[in-house]
Protein backbone atom coordinates (compact mmCIF):
# COMPACT_ATOMS: atom_id res chain seq x y z
CA UNK A 1 0.00 0.00 0.00
CA UNK A 2 1.27 3.30 -1.15
CA UNK A 3 1.87 5.53 1.93
CA UNK A 4 2.33 9.67 1.85
CA UNK A 5 4.12 11.98 4.09
CA UNK A 6 3.74 15.35 5.69
CA UNK A 7 6.92 16.82 7.23
CA UNK A 8 8.37 19.51 8.45
CA UNK A 9 12.03 21.07 7.64
CA UNK A 10 13.86 23.41 10.15
CA UNK A 11 16.75 25.34 9.97
CA UNK A 12 17.50 25.73 13.23
CA UNK A 13 15.47 25.14 16.62
CA UNK A 14 12.41 27.22 16.63
CA UNK A 15 13.74 29.05 13.14
CA UNK A 16 12.13 28.66 9.78
CA UNK A 17 10.36 25.83 9.11
CA UNK A 18 8.91 24.41 6.03
CA UNK A 19 5.62 21.85 5.46
CA UNK A 20 5.49 19.84 2.74
CA UNK A 21 3.74 16.32 1.63
CA UNK A 22 5.53 13.71 -0.62
CA UNK A 23 5.23 10.03 -1.45
CA UNK A 24 8.59 9.34 -1.04
CA UNK A 25 10.06 10.58 1.92
CA UNK A 26 13.95 10.26 1.58
CA UNK A 27 14.08 10.75 -1.95
CA UNK A 28 12.56 14.33 -0.81
CA UNK A 29 14.49 15.56 2.00
CA UNK A 30 17.64 14.33 0.31
CA UNK A 31 16.81 17.25 -2.30
CA UNK A 32 16.44 19.04 0.22
CA UNK A 33 19.33 18.58 2.17
CA UNK A 34 21.54 18.80 -0.99
CA UNK A 35 19.80 22.07 -2.78
CA UNK A 36 19.08 19.83 -5.81
CA UNK A 37 15.45 21.90 -6.24
CA UNK A 38 15.61 25.99 -6.05
CA UNK A 39 13.05 25.93 -3.64
CA UNK A 40 12.56 28.16 -0.55
CA UNK A 41 14.66 25.42 1.62
CA UNK A 42 17.27 26.11 -0.34
CA UNK A 43 16.98 30.08 -0.27
CA UNK A 44 16.84 29.58 3.52
CA UNK A 45 18.92 26.60 4.84
CA UNK A 46 16.37 24.70 5.67
CA UNK A 47 17.40 20.73 5.76
CA UNK A 48 16.59 19.36 9.02
CA UNK A 49 13.71 16.69 8.85
CA UNK A 50 12.23 17.59 12.52
CA UNK A 51 8.61 16.25 12.14
CA UNK A 52 6.44 13.67 9.56
CA UNK A 53 3.60 11.58 9.91
CA UNK A 54 2.18 9.17 7.46
CA UNK A 55 -0.93 8.40 5.71
CA UNK A 56 -2.13 5.73 2.96
CA UNK A 57 -4.71 9.02 1.38
CA UNK A 58 -3.28 11.59 -0.73
CA UNK A 59 -5.92 13.73 -0.44
CA UNK A 60 -5.83 13.41 3.44
CA UNK A 61 -2.02 13.96 3.29
CA UNK A 62 -3.13 17.33 1.23
CA UNK A 63 -5.49 18.53 3.56
CA UNK A 64 -3.33 17.69 6.54
CA UNK A 65 -0.42 20.37 4.81
CA UNK A 66 -2.66 22.91 4.42
CA UNK A 67 -4.36 23.12 7.67
CA UNK A 68 -0.88 22.86 9.03
CA UNK A 69 0.28 25.72 7.07
CA UNK A 70 -2.04 27.52 8.55
CA UNK A 71 -1.93 27.35 11.94
CA UNK A 72 0.01 29.41 14.19
CA UNK A 73 3.66 29.56 14.30
CA UNK A 74 3.38 28.23 18.60
CA UNK A 75 1.25 25.79 17.43
CA UNK A 76 3.73 24.16 14.63
CA UNK A 77 6.36 24.56 17.20
CA UNK A 78 4.20 22.95 20.44
CA UNK A 79 3.41 19.79 17.22
CA UNK A 80 7.27 19.16 17.02
CA UNK A 81 8.15 19.88 20.42
CA UNK A 82 5.86 17.42 21.48
CA UNK A 83 7.40 14.68 18.92
CA UNK A 84 10.73 15.52 18.90
CA UNK A 85 11.66 17.78 21.93
CA UNK A 86 15.56 18.71 20.68
CA UNK A 87 14.70 19.37 17.33
CA UNK A 88 16.86 16.41 16.08
CA UNK A 89 17.03 15.74 12.64
CA UNK A 90 15.29 12.63 11.82
CA UNK A 91 16.59 12.19 8.52
CA UNK A 92 19.34 9.45 9.51
CA UNK A 93 16.57 7.44 11.70
CA UNK A 94 14.11 7.26 8.19
CA UNK A 95 16.96 5.92 5.97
Amino acid sequence: MKQYFVYILASEKSDTIYIGVTSNLVKRVFEHKNNLVDSFTKKYKIHNLVYFETTPDINEALLREKRLKKWKRDWKIRLIEENNPTWKDLYDDII
